[in-house]
């Protein structure tokens, strides 16, 4: 279970960040999905809405708990993936590409620093598991 893309930035909290430019997609990585299990439900933010680095964007409930979203970077929601609404097991399915979960337009490029790459993660995860 460490399957932790490279083209990816990642928080402490098991976000991941598809940065492309001013725009950035976030998800739950594969670790956050076996900790949770079954997914049933997602909460996502509405577009407009701004959110600050590490502020809760959003939740996820499972059969095993519910658990915070928390926005990986600082910017304004653009998009959102509202399909998961009606079928949050695609979480389960496809974490890195069919779930990702919402797409932020940037306010700062410089809190990009401050995430892991998948090496950093992937060491993150095995020291604290």
């Amino acid at each position: 279970m460490s399957n932790y893309p490279s083209d990816l930035r990642y928080t402490k909290d098991h976000e991941w960040a598809r940065i492309d430019g001013k725009r950035v997609v976030i998800g739950i990585t594969e670790f956050a999905v076996h900790q949770l299990g079954d997914i049933t439900m997602v909460e996502l933010p509405k577009e407009g809405e701004s959110f600050r680095r590490e502020q809760v964007l959003g939740t996820i409930e499972s059969v095993k708990a519910v658990s915070d979203i928390y926005a990986p970077l600082s910017g304004k929601v653009v998009k959102t993936n509202d399909p998961l609404r009606d079928s949050p097991e695609t979480l389960n399915e496809d974490c890195y590409d069919e779930g990702w979960m919402v797409e932020l337009e940037l306010s700062s490029l410089d809190e990009i620093k401050q995430l892991m790459t998948s090496e950093e993660y992937a060491k993150y995860v095995k020291d604290h598991s």
